[in-house]
């Protein structure tokens, strides 16, 4: 029988990844994740949380978004049973959203028609975030998307 959790100890969060952060001086936010469907409101749960703590509320909702679409088309097209997803902070205004797994087909935007439940996900990223791109990995693919504050 496993030993109870000790409640003093913190529950397994986000991991903060020090060299992402060393380059603007903001740490990243990085998850494992169970590439399963239930895995999206996690994904969203750290993207607000990172643009919570960077003071940038305005990118939340575009940035949880865009996680979630990049999340789903891992869990549809990857066959992975888990995914990385890392939230980091490039410049002062922006965030970078990736999602790594071990495929390594590279995702392509489609055009949906009126009927079609799927096949939205990347026009929608392209749509939402200012610029997205895939980085092939020797084990997988990195799939990322980066939102910055509008300009006044």
């Amino acid at each position: 029988m496993p030993a109870p959790l000790n409640p003093q100890l913190p529950t397994p969060g986000p991991v903060i990844s020090s060299a992402i952060a060393s380059r603007t001086g903001h740490p990243a936010y990085s998850q494992t994740l169970p590439c399963e469907p239930e895995s999206a409101r996690r994904a969203r749960l750290l993207v607000r949380t990172a643009c919570d703590t960077w003071h940038l509320p305005g990118l939340a909702d575009r940035a949880a978004l865009v996680i979630s679409e990049l999340v789903s088309n891992s869990v549809e097209h990857s066959g992975s049973r888990a995914m990385r997803v890392t939230v980091s902070r490039p410049a002062p205004d922006r965030v970078r959203l990736s999602v790594v797994d071990r495929s390594h087909a590279k995702p392509a935007a489609r055009t949906a028609s009126e009927d079609d439940e799927h096949g939205r996900g990347l026009a929608l990223v392209e749509a939402v975030s200012d610029r997205w791109g895939t980085d092939p990995l020797r084990w997988g693919k990195r799939v990322w998307a980066e939102c910055a504050l509008e300009a006044r």
